[in-house]
């Protein structure tokens, strides 16, 4: 049985979709799903990124599209009323839930649901409370251990080279959004494409340099 580690933040809907998809994707297989919290906001500023949500018409269009994948994969989802929203009262009310790395996926699925379904505004103390009171805690979600915990789960993943969420790993393989689960079944299945150089080679090849600029 191979492991599955899913990293995810809250604030991402690609991985709100992923997460409800995951069970389907990978009906069949012989797996285990470890659901890891991350801290986005870190991930990316760690490679030099801007969300989608930080780009003014790339938002707009993400809102859409994931409005219509949530419907192509018959996943109900409604846009909260604020995003982008701070993530960590979420993520570490998640891992107060735990006493490692990982979340289980009764509180995971509660967290995004509470989230991504329903409309309401993930920014709203009151409802954080409403929250935590519905779920099981070992540990104070503002405890220096959750803390702790959440920073060394998104210093590992920027170290292992995760740039976004969800990222699926397994085998020492990334797996990046929504759209590669797919390509996940496919790897756990033993597609023989991945021994090709297709695969193993493709990012072996020297980028462009800009006129002007050192590489």
């Amino acid at each position: 049985m191979k492991t599955i580690t899913f990293h995810y933040d809250f604030l991402s809907p690609f991985a709100y979709l992923a997460f409800e998809h995951l069970p389907q994707a990978l009906a069949g297989l012989s797996v285990h799903v470890r659901y890891r919290p991350v801290l986005l906001g870190a991930l990316l500023r760690a490679h030099g990124l801007l969300g989608p949500a930080e780009v003014a018409h790339k938002r707009d269009w993400t809102y859409r599209q994931v409005l219509w994948q949530g419907r192509m994969h018959d996943v109900p989802i409604d846009m909260p009323a604020q995003h982008p929203f701070n993530p960590l009262p979420y993520l570490r009310l998640a891992l107060a839930s735990a006493d490692g790395a990982d979340t289980n996926r009764y509180v995971t699925e509660t967290i995004f649901r509470d989230i991504w379904r329903g409309g309401g505004d993930p920014s709203d103390p009151a409802r954080v409370a409403a929250l935590a009171a519905r779920l099981p805690r070992v540990r104070e979600p503002d405890g220096d251990a959750v803390k702790a915990q959440l920073r060394a789960n998104t210093d590992a993943a920027v170290r292992a080279g995760i740039f976004g969420t969800p990222t699926m790993e397994v085998d020492g393989q990334h797996f990046w959004g929504l759209d590669s689960l797919p390509v996940l079944r496919a790897w756990l299945e033993g597609d023989p494409w991945f021994e090709q150089d297709a695969w193993k080679s493709a990012g072996n090849r020297p980028a462009w340099t800009p006129p002007g600029k050192s590489q």
